[in-house]
């Protein structure tokens, strides 16, 4: 190394060395303690140098020398101020080239250094050692870094200054670093020792002698030390996964210093630590378990495990770590080091014989089990495999040794106990599936744990259920009984654990998993029941946990064998039903509903006749257990549901259930006075089957009972035993009709008399049941005559004709649903004519019925009457039947489930009905269907599709059908809801039962009035009181009253005196009806789409667009309508409208134009929709009409249709952003969008009058630029030009108005001013300004830069201007030099501006602007800049404050610049000072401070530009006043004249021609000769070559030839200026420019001069004689008049600058002036009138071309 001793060694010689070692021996022997600081210095370096020479003899001597060294180390060791060479040592000991020897002696005496050198030198010099420490030896490493830290402590302690946090930072990109974080590590991690003795935790015996050395480390140093590390190691910026260790470290130490200070960079260095970097873990681990046996390390270096705390600590880290969870074997000593502490082997033995250890606590416990749930849920399978068993274990013995602690921290380990468990379960399902121990644990411990622990329990039980999905057939068996048991545990978990095993671990047919949840259906809690009926199938989303099972249920035999098994006395009942039932009465009910469809899907499996003994014998056992069932303690749903049951059983097994039920005949005559409708009329139904069985002679007995029963008064019978006596009476009844052979008629005779009595005495709803009896009894044959004394026989119908009528206008729904019903079954077998007119016309009568119920029911019984219906007398006697209506679930059944049954009616065409059908459908066609009134529409709706649907395949109907499907087309178009239903429904079945052709046009017309292009509909005559509108729809009349009918809407036209507006009421109901219309064609196509096919794919391209639309209609039943057609129409929605997208489009922007507002709301809406995710090839052609569109709606009149409009705009925006984005488009899309999109947001868009639109757009506009990149650029300068204009004239107005009242508000100006900018740059504009700028380039600049010139000069408002003046500033810091070829054009835009800008702000940022364009302007622009602008500060105010605001400008951006013009603004910003306004002179304060480093050095630097300035200044503002002291100032700028010229001197001419101006009197009269004097040397400043300074000279020149007036001046200067005149040749066209420059300032002053003089001789002239001879003045004005002229002219025609031309102009009047009074003595010789003329013509500046005139004028008059 340079410098160092050894490498001065090689120039000298073994003999001089040898010489100086001994020179060195001598002085050390002589030297005192006072000196011998300076001899070590250069002693030590050169002995220990020495031994690395290659002499033998210098190596003696420089061993001999050692021993005087040894003498030197006695003499210094008690003088720590006797210092050592600290650097040269160093130098030494890191020479390359230096021996082993030498290092060793080197590096002894450094520490020795080190330990005497000052602070400053060893904070200096310590970051150097630790460069390349990883190269030196070992121990050498250890002595260096802890010389390196012992500085750290002392000297970084509280602070580290950057410069030295610099040179540490050197060490991040070595392999140094690693030594040097592992030693701060361990010092970290270091503590002093008890007394005991011992190794610190987290570090081995070698670790802590490498940091200790020989000294103790003990209180306030040791946390300085540790205080320096965590400063220096902050400052580093090392990577978190180097540093988490140390301040994991340190925020556990004992220190509360130390450890707040690394509790605070943990936070702040380290949040981000990448806690998955293996090295890191590996790094922890070592910290938490230490040096584990199996790595057979030495005693010595044996890690210690680290604290309690620090174990805690990096539990926190361990738990956010997936590597941490995959580090085995290090994970499992980590676990178990928390539930144990400290242990040997654990990793060898995998033993678990263990008990809680000394070295952990509750709290890590608590942590270590977090860990394992972590370990256990992301460790890697291979992994778990070796650790999961054993972990397993451990958590299971200590869950064993704990008991129910109260303290939380024990219960968040156990929580985190059952977690692993569960966890375990779902990752090794095998370590469980072969024994049931885990399964018995988990369940008695959700019964005995505590109430906080069984959620976390019952999550793992629920996860354990999965492990034993496959396990053997044994441990199933075993976990049947398990889940038995706690299925009625007393536990809520316990019971949902057990159902939710039993639904999930077995099949749909496994018997006892089924019978727990029959058994949990009655549960009290209701997600239990709900899982029970989910496990049974009883719920309509089925047993959805079982996911791989079909829903197969189990055979009936085997489930009723088991519940049997499991429960025998469910076969016990008695007569009386006084036996107890065994379970709650909903088991019962959900037990009997599940064998019923148990026995029902097994007997549609096997044939009636096939049915076996076996299966026959549990039959009859289901019909005891229901016995069972009806006990008296049940419920009434139980003895319904139960009742039911065996009706059921009974349309299977009828005989079997007719012989069971005849030997229960008085058991079931009891269960008729039951108190539940259903229980009672299932029990006629199976006393009526009972009959069946028995003798003739019996069931007459059990009728003739019967009937007595009911005969009996009204008030000595309940009405449930009345209801229930009717109905067996008509049950028991039809059967005996029905039997063969049939029993007497005398007794089927007796039991009509009987109803009809009843019909006739009772109220409505025993009447009904009457009724009801009757018809059962008509559905087995005609009813008989009723005979009595008075006549031989009458119908039925005759006698009950008139009640009858007063029953069905009556109010009673129900019992008017069931006479309508019985009218039906009654007429089903009737052939008499007056019989069957009769119920025709009762039935009629209900067509005006606004209940629903009774429409139905009177449809079904007209299907009756015409015949053909699929219902026989078995199915209504002998099975659960109720009627046709709820079969099909009121008509709205699917097509198809009813086909099979409409296949098989009859079909049988009896000539007794063909009058009943030509009746039915001459009242449906030609009264209900097309009557005015809309209940009878409605009526005839449903009584017509109740035919169809019925009768459909009756020939009769076959032959109705197109005339049906015009009466659908026409109802389709309804008000009512329902009409519009069953008219589509009825669309649909015609479609079905129709042939081709019928099939092809019912297609035509429903598309055509989807389309809206349907032909004319029939016309229906209206009358008064003809409902045209639903009541409220339009509103009330003026009189309060309603509006609905015709009549009512004519006299509200006639009210208000138009009777023309009842046309536009119908015109609104057409239009009501033409939507009605769509949507029940709607409903009529989602009927028939699929079975229509091909028919309808012509169709398609129209009905796409329309039906996408209705499916966003404002009415909610349009949409549902729509949506069933789009469905059924539609297999592949996406690819349809794929296909058909462009149509779509059209479509929808033509309908969002609209006059409809719902036509607009919707096609907005689906707009919305459907541009979702679209590409720009899909809709660039739509963008543009996109954005109008939604643009459109936001302004519309309708808040509903705004409203769909802004949820247009937000999808439309998003759309757009996308296709614009250049990183999720190709760039050539993202242009072709942009090109589409932001012209017109620009245009229509931000500058629209709806605040709404405007927001949007600039959004938009906003969020483009983001991501546009560089799509971006095209439009740059449109978007930099409107958001700035933006800026004002979309800012709040509020603000304007308070800005106009500010003063008298209170409020200042410029505050307001600030204000208002400030709320302007945080507004989406500016941030859109601030992306521009990222992606200006070259090209884009070029337009740019123009737009913004323009927006400078026309630009208003205060943010605008503001926001040009600051956008210019970013712009040219982000384009840096590329802003050079327009500097020109920025600066004679800006500085103007800047100028005469009224707002403050406005103007400094103009000022700003100025500055940074000034940075890279050339220097003569920015000469020219600096010049004016020190210029302004002897202007007005304004000037003054622009000055300042510029100069300002200039030192903060430009100061580079600005410092080579010094002398031009030093001294105007120091006079400026002392201005009288506070605020200017304030603003200039600021600027010297800014650009003067001291006001002393800066005041001599410039102090005669200064002297200058102020003369200048002085005469300004003095006058005249300043003669008593102009000698001083005179003589002083006198002296300063001559010599060199510098910067500034130009000041001085200044001055001095000031000085002559103010005081010429007093200078000519105190010495004449002092004004030749002072020309000499403005003449001499004349002919220097620096052109400012000659500049300068020539307008002191002119000052001083004014202020003075002397002639004789004349003869000094005119040879000057006549020379310089000479030297304004023409110049060429490439010269114009640069002649221009050059001679602007200088030729003008001297032809101002010139013509000052001519003016001074005219005027001598005039005042000296009164007239003039030939002599030598006037030959000289001869002369001067035909040489200069020519030359002015010349100079008019070269120099393009209008001030020349005005000068030479006045100048060569002059000339003129002055020759006309000698022009009679000499002639003009040459006529310039000619040239003149000419430049007249081309001058442009009128003050020049009015002096030419004159100048012509004159010359005129000459000649």
């Amino acid at each position: 190394m340079e410098g160092s001793s050894s490498s001065s060694l090689v120039s000298k010689s073994d003999g001089e060395l040898e010489e100086m070692l001994d020179r060195m021996l001598t002085r050390l022997a002589l030297c005192d303690d006072s000196k011998l600081e300076a001899l070590v210095s250069k002693l030590l370096p050169l002995t220990i140098s020495s031994l690395s020479s290659q002499s033998p003899a210098v190596r003696n001597k420089a061993n001999s020398l050692f021993d005087w060294i040894h003498h030197v180390n006695k003499r210094v060791k008690h003088h720590h101020e006797i210092g050592l060479p600290l650097l040269e040592l160093w130098k030494l000991y890191t020479d390359p080239a230096a021996s082993p020897m030498v290092r060793n002696f080197a590096i002894v005496y450094v520490e020795m250094a080190f330990e005497r050198a000052p602070a400053k030198e060893r904070e200096d010099i310590a970051p150097k050692t630790l460069e390349n420490v990883s190269k030196f030896p070992q121990q050498h490493q250890e002595i260096i870094l802890r010389i390196a830290i012992k500085v750290i402590g002392e000297c970084h302690a509280s602070r580290i200054s950057d410069d030295v946090s610099v040179k540490y930072s050197t060490l991040i990109a070595s392999q140094d670093k690693e030594i040097f974080l592992d030693f701060c590590l361990h010092m970290l991690l270091y503590q002093p020792p008890p007394q005991g003795g011992g190794c610190p935790p987290g570090l081995s015996v070698f670790q802590v002698n490498r940091i200790t050395g020989k000294q103790e480390l003990k209180g306030d140093m040791l946390t300085k030390r540790k205080l320096g590390i965590l400063n220096v190691i902050g400052t580093m910026d090392l990577p978190g996964e180097y540093v988490y260790p140390l301040y994991i470290a340190a925020s556990v130490d004992s220190q509360e210093p130390v450890a707040k200070r690394g509790e605070e960079l943990l936070k702040k260095k380290a949040s981000v630590t990448n806690l998955d970097d293996p090295k890191l873990i590996k790094r922890l681990f070592l910290l938490f378990n230490g040096t584990t046996a199996t790595e057979h390390a030495t005693p010595e270096h044996s890690v210690a495990p680290g604290n309690i705390a620090l174990k805690m600590k990096l539990m926190s880290g361990f738990c956010r770590s997936i590597a941490a969870a995959n580090s085995f074997p290090a994970t499992l000593q980590c676990i178990f080091g928390c539930m144990y502490g400290m242990l040997s082997n654990i990793c060898h033995t995998y033993k678990i014989g263990l008990s809680s250890g000394s070295g952990t606590t509750l709290r890590l416990k608590q942590m270590g089990m977090e860990f394992t749930v972590w370990v256990f849920k992301h460790g890697k399978i291979d992994q778990l495999k070796l650790m999961g068993p054993v972990i397993l274990n451990a958590i299971l013995k200590m869950l064993d040794g704990t008991g129910s602690e109260a303290d939380a921290l024990s219960r968040e380990t156990k929580t985190f106990s059952f977690q692993a468990i569960g966890l375990i379960a779902q990752r090794l399902p095998q370590l469980f599936r072969e024994k049931t121990e885990m399964a018995v644990r988990l369940f008695n411990a959700l019964k005995l744990e505590t109430q906080s622990l069984r959620s976390t329990i019952q999550e793992a039980i629920i996860s354990l259920a999965a492990a034993y999905k496959d396990s053997p057939e044994k441990i199933l068996k075993d976990l049947e009984v398990l889940l038995l048991e706690n299925s009625l545990a007393e536990q809520n978990e316990a019971r949902f654990c057990a159902l939710r095993w039993a639904t999930s671990l077995y099949d749909s047919q496994h018997c006892p998993s089924l019978y727990i949840c029959m058994l949990s259906a009655a549960d009290m809690k209701l997600d239990i029941r709900e899982l029970a009926l989910e496990g049974l199938f009883l719920k309509e989303e089925g047993r959805s946990i079982v996911s791989n099972h079909d829903h197969k249920y189990p055979k009936f035999v085997e489930m009723l064998e088991y519940i049997l098994k499991q429960q025998p006395k469910l076969l016990d009942s008695s007569e009386m039903r006084s036996q107890k039932l065994l379970f709650p009465s909903q088991v019962y009910v959900v037990m009997i509903k599940f064998l019923v469809k148990c026995f029902e899907l097994q007997m549609e499996e096997i044939n009636t006749q096939a049915v076996g003994t076996e299966f026959l014998s549990s039959a009859q056992r289901m019909c005891l257990l229901l016995e069972h069932s009806l006990a008296f303690e049940g419920s009434a749903e139980l003895h319904a549901c139960a009742s039911k049951a065996l009706v059921s059983v009974g349309s299977y097994l009828p005989e079997m259930v007719e012989v069971y039920c005849s030997q229960k005949v008085v058991w079931l005559r009891r269960l008729l006075s039951h108190t539940d409708l259903s229980t009672r009329e299932s029990a006629s139904r199976l006393l009526g089957m009972a009959s069946c069985a028995l003798s003739d002679a019996e069931s007459c007995s059990l009728l003739s009972e019967l009937i007595a029963s009911v005969s009996q008064p009204p008030q000595k019978l309940r009405f449930e035993a009345h209801h229930g006596g009717l109905c067996a009476v008509g049950y028991v009844s039809a059967h005996c009709l029905y039997r063969i052979p049939a029993v007497s008629e005398a007794v089927v005779q007796n039991a009509v008399k009987c109803l009809v009595d009843v019909v006739n005495s009772e109220t409505a709803p025993l009447a009904s049941v009457a009724m009801e009896a009757l018809g059962h009894i008509g559905i087995c044959g005609p009813l008989p005559l009723l005979v009595n004394d008075s006549s031989p026989g009458t119908q039925v119908l005759e006698v009950l004709q008139e009640k009858l009528s007063k029953l069905l206008s009556g109010d009673d729904i129900k019992s008017v649903q069931k006479i309508a019903l019985s009218l039906g079954h009654i007429c089903s077998n009737e052939m008499s004519s007056s019989h069957l007119k009769i119920a025709l016309d009762l039935l009629f009568s209900l067509s005006r019925s606004k209940a629903e119920e009774i429409l139905f029911a009177a449809g079904e019984a007209l299907s009756f009457l015409w015949g053909g219906v699929p219902v026989t007398a078995d199915m209504i006697l002998k099975t659960n039947y109720t009627s046709l209506s709820t079969d099909s679930n009121f008509l709205m059944r699917e097509v198809k489930s009813l086909s099979k049954k409409l296949s098989d009616a009859k079909t049988g065409d009896e000539d007794s009905r063909v009058t009943t059908r030509e009746t039915i459908s001459g009242k449906l066609f030609d009264t209900l269907l097309y009557s005015s009134r809309k209940d009878e529409r409605c009526a005839g709706t449903v009584w017509m599709l109740s035919l169809i649907m019925y009768c459909g395949q009756h020939p009769s109907i076959q032959l109705m059908l197109p005339k049906i499907q015009e009466a659908f087309s026409h109802l389709l178009g309804d008000q009512n809801e329902l009409t519009q239903e069953l008219a589509s429904q009825g669309m649909s079945i015609v479609y079905e039962l129709g042939d081709s052709s019928m099939k092809q046009s019912l297609v035509d017309a429903l598309v055509n009035t989807l389309t809206g292009t349907s032909k004319r509909k029939r016309a229906i005559k209206l009358d008064e009181e003809t409902e045209v509108f639903q009541e409220g729809t339009i509103g009330e009349s003026p009189s309060g009253g309603k509006i609905s009918t015709y009549k009512e809407l004519c006299n509200l036209a006639n009210e208000m005196g138009q009777p023309d507006l009842i046309y536009k009421f119908m015109d609104l109901a057409n239009h009501q009806a033409s939507l009605n219309s769509k949507r029940g064609a709607a409903f009529g196509f989602s009927k028939i789409a699929k079975q229509a096919g091909d028919a309808l794919r012509p169709h398609l391209r129209l009905l796409i667009p329309r039906l996408i639309r209705y499916q966003y209609d404002p009415d909610k039943n349009v949409q549902d309508a729509m949506a069933h057609i789009w469905k059924a129409l539609i297999q592949d929605p996406k690819k349809a409208v794929d296909e058909h997208l462009n149509h779509i489009f059209d479509d929808l922007l033509v309908q969002c134009g609209s006059r409809l507002w719902r036509s607009r709301e919707a096609s907005c809406l689906a707009l919305a929709d459907i541009i979702q995710g679209r590409k720009f090839d899909q809709v660039g052609e739509h963008l543009k009409r996109l954005w109008i569109a939604a643009f459109r709606a936001m302004d519309d009149i309708k808040e509903t249709v705004r409203n769909a409009g802004d949820k247009l705009c937000r999808s439309v925006t998003s759309l757009t952003i996308r296709i614009c984005d250049i990183t999720l488009t190709e760039i050539s899309d993202s242009r072709q969008a942009m090109d589409i999109v932001l012209p017109f947001l620009l245009s229509e868009g931000i500058m629209s009058k709806v605040s709404s639109v405007r927001k949007a757009s600039i959004a938009v506009v906003m969020k483009l630029a983001k991501g546009a990149g560089v799509a971006l650029r095209p439009h740059l300068s449109d978007l930099v030009c409107c958001m700035l204009e933006s800026l004002s004239s979309l800012e709040d107005q509020g603000l304007n108005y308070v800005e106009l009242h500010a003063a008298n508000i209170g409020i200042e100006t410029e505050k307001l001013e600030n204000l208002r900018i400030s709320i302007s740059k945080g507004s989406p504009m500016w941030e859109t300004l601030d992306l521009c700028i990222n992606i200006v380039d070259t090209e884009s600049l070029e337009q740019l830069i123009p737009r913004l010139t323009q927006l400078v000069r026309s630009g208003v408002g205060l943010n605008t201007r503001v926001g040009v003046a600051s956008f210019i500033s970013l712009l040219v810091q982000k384009v840096g030099t590329e802003i050079k070829p327009f500097t020109g054009m920025l600066l004679r835009l800006l500085f103007p501006v800047a100028k005469e800008e009224k707002s403050s702000a406005a103007k400094r940022a103009f000022s700003s602007a100025c500055g940074v364009v000034l940075k890279y302007s050339s220097p003569s622009q920015a000469q020219s800049l600096i010049e004016e602008t020190a210029a302004l500060h002897s202007g007005d105010r304004s000037s003054q404050i622009a000055c300042a605001s510029l100069f300002k400008s200039f030192s903060s951006t430009a100061s580079d610049i600005m410092s080579g013009h010094q002398s031009a603004i030093v001294p105007v910003i120091f006079l400026s000072r002392f201005e009288d306004d506070k605020q200017i002179s304030s603003l200039f304060e600021e600027v010297w401070e800014d650009i003067t480093s001291g006001e002393r050095v800066t005041l001599q630097l410039f102090l005669q530009e200064i002297a200058g300035k102020a003369i200048s200044k002085l005469t300004e503002v003095l006058g005249e006043s300043l003669s008593p002291q102009h000698n001083k100032l005179l003589q002083c700028l006198i002296n300063e004249m001559p010599g060199r010229l510098w910067e500034g001197k130009d000041a001085l001419l200044d001055a001095l021609g000031a000085l002559s101006v103010s005081c010429h009197e007093a200078i000519t009269k105190e010495d004449p000769k002092t004004p030749t004097v002072i020309l000499d040397l403005i003449c001499s400043a004349c002919r220097k070559k620096v052109k400012k300074y000659r500049e300068s000279a020539f307008s002191c020149l002119e000052k001083v030839i004014i202020a003075f007036g002397n002639p004789e001046f004349f003869n000094a200067v005119f040879p000057m200026l006549y020379e310089m005149c000479n030297t304004a040749s023409v110049k060429t066209n490439s010269q114009v420019q640069s002649a221009s420059d050059a001679v602007k300032t200088v030729k003008m002053c001297g032809i101002s001069c010139l013509g000052k003089l001519c003016s001074r001789f005219q005027s001598l002239w005039n005042d000296s004689m009164d007239g003039l001879v030939p002599s030598d003045a006037t030959k000289f004005a001869h002369e001067l008049f035909h040489s200069l002229v020519p030359k002015l002219l010349e100079c008019i025609n070269t120099v393009k600058i209008a001030q020349v031309h005005v000068a030479t102009s006045q100048c060569m009047l002059e000339l003129i002036e002055v020759y006309s009074k000698v022009s009679t003595l000499h002639p003009v010789e040459v006529d310039f009138k000619g040239e003149i003329n000419s430049l007249i013509e081309l001058e442009k500046s009128e003050e020049a071309k009015s002096l030419l005139r004159k100048s012509r004028d004159a010359l005129a008059i000459l000649s």
